[in-house]
């Protein structure tokens, strides 16, 4: 799979993740919801922190939410150029299919939220009791790299209460499951999910079959 294959991999993914997200913060308003199916709606929250809206200053108490969030998005940042890097080193060492299109689908992903945390809060206003305006007078809800991430996939499967006779959990309240996310997490659990299983053919070394011949030709016996 070439560079160029997964730019447009990379490239359709962003622009799927990035229209979805615009649509829902110009028409929704925060916590909004609609039912497209009974094990489907469009939930709009949005992301502050990590995931499962996990912050870093839950585990960092010295520093504040804002300093919390900064770090969080120049981490990201950082991650997603080395993801870049591992990226082109793959394509231009001829690795395999499995394992550049993971790794494309990941950058994608991890690119989409990056977008949403480091420009969303100075292109957007406050959805909280309204539906946020593009590019408002009055300026965002947020500086530069402390925007939230936008998700809005829910997917409410199965709930009820569990069994009395299973262990630890007979008896509780159970759904399954709870959390919203977006397209772009979406492309970054199927790309680890993709190295999780199908890691052995991922990582395969290139046979002399995939090595053009002029290099084997001039390749020292």
């Amino acid at each position: 799979m070439s560079l160029k294959k997964a730019t447009f991999v990379i490239v359709v993914i962003l622009l799927i993740d990035q229209i979805s997200k615009v649509y829902i913060k110009t028409h929704f308003q925060l916590g909004e919801d609609i039912t497209v199916f009974s094990w489907f709606k469009i939930a709009f929250i949005e992301n502050d922190g990590m995931a499962w809206g996990t912050k870093l200053s839950d585990f960092v108490s010295f520093i504040s939410d804002e300093t919390a969030k900064l770090v969080l998005t120049l981490f990201r940042i950082v991650a997603v150029t080395g993801i870049a890097f591992w990226l082109i080193d793959v394509t231009k060492k001829k690795r395999s299919k499995t394992l550049i299109f993971a790794i494309s689908i990941i950058f994608a992903g991890a690119l989409g939220n990056i977008i949403d945390s480091v420009f969303y809060g100075v292109l957007f206003n406050d959805s909280v009791m309204q539906v946020a305006s593009f590019l408002p007078e009055d300026g965002g809800y947020a500086k530069v790299f402390h925007g939230n991430v936008v998700d809005m996939l829910h997917f409410p499967i199965w709930s009820g209460l569990m069994p009395d006779n299973l262990p630890l959990i007979g008896g509780k309240y159970f759904s399954f499951f709870d959390p919203v996310f977006n397209v772009a997490d979406m492309a970054i659990s199927t790309g680890i999910g993709i190295l999780i299983v199908f890691n052995k053919k991922a990582f395969e070394e290139p046979s002399k079959i995939d090595i053009p011949d002029s290099e084997l030709h001039n390749s020292p016996v």
